[in-house]
């Protein structure tokens, strides 16, 4: 395992960042109890109630859709989302009422979402079938309260409706009002309805349109690519906190962590506040066998002296010029100025959470894009 050594510093440096030094430091010197406590505080800091278990088989592939929201500069669908997560219907014994594929059932299990989520959007994708042929109408309901055969209809709210043309790739519908009452109504999530229909008429489409259940012999490389996909897009606690208050916005943050970072211009002697490596290696804190995505990061952290008097170029406050002041008259009075972080930006974390459901997250102030003297 790998050592990493954090010396200096300042007491007041931001919590995100510092608690990736502190695993990782306390995993090099084998202090299990405390790396024990130090790893729940992290997970709780990402937002996660535990450790998702060890893998005993290798995880499902990443949807290519969740890969592409990864890999991409730019904030979230859904404003004002941090977190985006993929679910794919769960089969049951029920999918065997609907022998049809011109109207079918799907269910996600979205009881993994933690309760201070909320959602902010929710789309759902479906692959055409090869063959389809003149226009149809495919319709999306939420199942508010499932039939009872020969007793009572079940009682569906539209959601969305789209027009399906010869040609047409893959068809995306808004699912969120339905996510919505979930989430809030776990218990009376009965699913999905997908009902497609011939044209303008109300006759059930008899051509092949949309893709919603797997074919006898279909490899499982295949169907993988075809299945419906839901991607729910939902804002945490603390991502709402930070936005309440006037933080920054989630884009522009995401966007400085993807950009890298210039090194300072100004050729600045070593003991004199500057941002320093520190790369965190998920291998080197166990958490390999979750993580996706990236393999580790660079968080950087702040060191180095705040000399009298403090230039331009430490980024130095009012006040840590009048402390340092001070402390250059009388070093018993106060101590000098901290360097610390000034500017700090977010990652994007690509993981599987306890049910095999990829989430991608946005992190906030966990890499540390400036240094100064406060």
């Amino acid at each position: 395992m790998s050592v990493v050594v954090v010396a200096g510093g300042s007491r007041r440096t931001m919590l995100g960042w510092c608690w990736w030094g502190v695993v990782v430091v306390l995993a090099a010197t084998g202090a299990a109890r405390d790396l024990a406590g130090a790893e729940r505080q992290l997970l709780a800091l990402l937002g996660l109630p535990r450790r998702p278990p060890p893998r005993a088989a290798p995880p499902p592939p990443v949807p290519a859709a969740m890969r592409l929201l990864y890999e991409s500069s730019s904030a979230l669908p859904a404003a004002a989302a941090n977190t985006a997560r993929s679910f794919h219907h769960a089969a049951s014994p029920l999918d065997d009422r609907f022998p049809n594929e011109h109207r079918f059932r799907l269910y996600f299990n979205l009881s993994g979402v933690p309760e201070d989520e909320r959602a902010r959007g929710a789309d759902l994708t479906l692959q055409r079938a090869a063959g389809g042929a003149g226009e149809q109408r495919l319709l999306l309901y939420d199942v508010v309260r499932p039939g009872r055969r020969g007793r009572a209809a079940p009682l569906l709210r539209l959601l969305d409706s789209k027009q399906l043309r010869a040609g047409d790739g893959a068809v995306t519908l808004d699912a969120l009002g339905a996510a919505r009452r979930w989430l809030g109504e776990p218990r009376h999530n009965h699913g999905l309805l997908v009902r497609v229909l011939e044209g303008s008429s109300q006759e059930d489409a008899r051509a092949p349109h949309v893709r919603v259940r797997r074919r006898a012999g279909e490899a499982g490389p295949a169907w993988r690519a075809a299945q419906p996909l839901l991607l729910l897009y939902t804002e945490d606690e603390r991502a709402r906190a930070a936005r309440e208050a006037g933080g920054p916005a989630l884009a522009r943050a995401r966007r400085a962590a993807r950009r890298p970072h210039r090194a300072h211009r100004r050729k600045e002697a070593r003991d004199v506040c500057q941002r320093r490596p520190l790369f965190v290696d998920f291998a080197d804190v166990g958490w390999k066998d979750w993580i996706v995505a990236p393999p580790g990061y660079d968080a950087y952290y702040c060191q180095g002296d705040c000399p009298f008097p403090i230039g331009d170029h430490l980024n130095g406050t009012n006040h840590a010029i009048v402390q340092t002041l001070v402390n250059s008259v009388n070093p018993a009075t106060v101590p000098k100025a901290c360097c610390v972080p000034t500017e700090l930006s977010s990652i994007s974390m690509l993981y599987m959470d306890e049910m095999n459901n990829v989430v991608l997250k946005n992190y906030q102030d966990m890499m540390v894009v400036g240094c100064g003297c406060r």
